[in-house]
């Protein structure tokens, strides 16, 4: 029997368990200035992740470790002005939870009242248990992040598939369940077998919304810059590209500098 699905005139936390209940899928991308989530948000996403995938699509950076707070709270303040339907969800930067719940939830809070958000994520399971309940506590949502964790690429030493051995999967699995235990309203899986987040998804009463995880979690996230195509050099089985925007932006300025070193830009219809 099928569910009709509701129409959310703006996305909360609770909207997103229900929408698990209904088996009606989750629409997750990034988005980091004005422009791009005003368009973003008006097509109807139901999350915008103001990841720390900015250092790498923004600023240029090599891996997500040098993003600062303060750069995240200028990214989420500029998401969060021109987001009315979406759920706006921020991530903490590397060095502003791990090592200090105390630090962690100072962290959470700068993002909360400074930016808006309406949540945030945080990378790792156990290790980070009670910089999760810290922020719990204070009434600020929590999404968690398990398998690759961009934030630990030092330690992994690569990007590959997570949790494909039994014990890295075990552990994932015991992480998600800890993770709902403690409060989190939702958990995002990057890059880990499509059997395993499948499993993860059924056990688990909170919404899971994956990366490079396969089609059998509640929902899906890509960086919006990849989907489009503004990006060309990175190219995982994952990504699947909905616009060639490199290719037509590249045309465009192309012709562009032509036009105005050919005299034709401006015509006499464009100016006064």
């Amino acid at each position: 029997m099928s569910v009709a699905k509701k129409d959310y005139k703006r996305i909360t936390t609770k909207s997103l368990i229900e929408m698990k209940e209904n088996n009606e899928k989750i629409s997750m991308l990034t988005a980091y200035d004005y422009t791009m989530a005003k368009i973003v948000d008006a097509a109807g996403i139901d999350v915008i992740l103001v990841g720390d995938s900015a250092s790498n699509v923004m600023a240029g950076h090599e891996t997500t470790l040098p993003i600062t707070l303060d750069q995240m709270i200028y990214h989420a303040s500029s998401v969060v002005r021109a987001a009315e339907r979406a759920l706006v969800v921020v991530d903490l930067p590397f060095g502003s939870y791990q090592s200090d719940p105390k630090e962690a939830l100072r962290s959470a809070i700068r993002i909360m009242k400074e930016s808006g958000g309406h949540a945030v994520k945080l990378e790792g399971g156990s290790e980070i248990k009670e910089s999760i309940k810290r922020i719990l506590n204070a009434g600020i949502p929590v999404m968690g992040h398990l398998g690759l964790t961009p934030q630990s690429i030092y330690k992994f030493g690569t990007y590959t598939v997570r949790a494909k051995e039994d014990a890295e999967a075990e552990k994932l699995i015991e992480d998600a369940k800890m993770l709902e235990r403690i409060g989190c309203f939702a958990l995002v899986l990057e890059k880990i077998p499509a059997k395993l987040a499948k499993k993860v998804a059924e056990s688990i009463s909170i919404p899971v919304i994956g990366i490079g995880a396969g089609n059998g979690v509640d929902g899906q996230v890509l960086v919006l810059h990849d989907m489009i195509g503004m990006t060309h050099e990175f190219n995982p089985r994952f990504l699947r590209r909905y616009m060639n925007l490199y290719e037509d932006m590249s045309n465009a300025i192309g012709q562009y500098v032509s036009d105005v070193k050919s005299l034709d830009f401006p015509n006499e219809n464009e100016q006064y």
